[in-house]
């Protein structure tokens, strides 16, 4: 099996449920010369061989070389423009935004994964104190905004841990984002993983808390009919569709940029009539995409797998929020860090592309 198929089989096993939702996450593979490596708003689990974006290893070096501009824009406009430059066929997708921190990687396969069981721990308060007794061979990156800051900085702490190891790390923990796992066949990706999850969930078990979210029982469907029809009669946009889900612990911030992407960063809470949502659009810039009323909760989009989406990524929210109480309790994004994920163009892409 070539080195590709093997990470379109990685990609498919950790691309489920458990590990990552709608388009994140990112794998890859590479060689000597070349990287393959996921296009952006593609689902690991339905992935093939052809649709991974080849690069050439070396002008994706050159962006290492670079002094990027102040302005975050302009960066990752530059930033853009060099990794389409390095892609081999240009009329394959749009590479991940990560693809030069997976470059940085020595390991052939590199997997990026945002599991509950994992962010319980990343996006928890004492979660850097607990990552460095669980795991000590593993790296923790304090939070920075992805993209290019987020892969230079990961380059140079791989460099220092290089420094006093003499290696790379296997398992990197980013706060507030997941976990990359790299390895040089899929056996060892395999082991990491089985030591790092049954671990994780070894320490929610002991502190008396469940790795399932408990979500009620949905109402009858008259009235689950007549709260859709009371939405979509006051939601301030046309032609939307509505998923719903019996009540749970809705998270109340942002949590990580993929919560962000699909659920937006605040959940509305009461009774969504017209001006109620307009006062939340002023107070946001946005609409809800999720709503909590009364015994239920609603996925909003402008289709229905969006909406599932935006009630997919609530849910996991609201697990990784309950996760966190093993930690210290969750810890949410800064107001600048949430505003960055908002006005992404790079998440503005990968969201059109589901």
């Amino acid at each position: 099996m070539t080195g590709l198929e093997q990470i379109v089989e990685l990609s498919h096993k950790f691309g489920v449920a458990d590990y990552v939702k709608g388009g994140g996450g990112n794998t890859s593979f590479k060689d000597k010369d070349t990287i393959w490596i996921k296009p952006s708003g593609t689902t690991l689990v339905s992935i093939t061989a052809e649709a991974f974006v080849a690069m050439d290893r070396v002008k994706l070096d050159k962006l290492n070389d670079v002094t990027p501009p102040m302005d975050s824009t302009e960066r990752e406009a530059l930033v853009k423009e060099y990794m389409l430059n390095a892609k081999i066929d240009p009329d394959n997708g749009r590479p991940s935004v990560e693809a030069p921190l997976h470059n940085t990687l020595s390991a052939a396969f590199v997997i990026h994964t945002h599991p509950a069981i994992v962010n319980g721990m990343t996006c928890a308060v004492n979660g850097v104190k607990v990552a460095k007794g669980l795991f000590p061979e593993a790296l923790w990156i304090d939070y920075i905004d992805p993209g290019y800051t987020l892969c230079i900085k990961v380059r140079d702490e791989i460099n220092d841990y290089k420094a006093k190891h003499s290696k790379e790390p296997s398992i990197i923990f980013l706060d507030n984002h997941g976990v990359l796992i790299s390895a040089d066949t899929p056996q060892e990706i395999d082991e990491l993983f089985g030591n790092v999850m049954p671990l994780l969930s070894k320490q929610y078990k002991a502190a008396g808390i469940s790795t399932e979210l408990e979500v009620g029982q949905l109402p009858d469907k008259s009235k689950q009919e007549s709260a859709i029809a009371f939405i979509k009669e006051n939601y301030p946009q046309d032609e939307i569709s509505i998923q719903v889900s019996g009540k749970f612990a809705e998270p109340k911030g942002p949590i990580s940029p993929d919560h962000i992407v699909y659920a937006k960063s605040y959940i509305f809470n009461g009774t969504p009539d017209k001006r109620a949502l307009e006062d939340f659009q002023q107070k946001n810039g946005y609409l809800p995409n999720v709503i909590a009323w009364d015994d239920m909760v609603f996925g909003i989009g402008t289709t229905q797998e969006k909406a599932s989406l935006a009630l997919e990524f609530a849910q996991d929210g609201a697990l990784v929020t309950q996760l966190a109480e093993a930690f210290g309790g969750i810890e949410y994004l800064s107001d600048s860090s949430r505003e960055f994920i908002e006005n992404w163009e790079v998440e503005s892409y990968r969201s059109k592309q589901l």
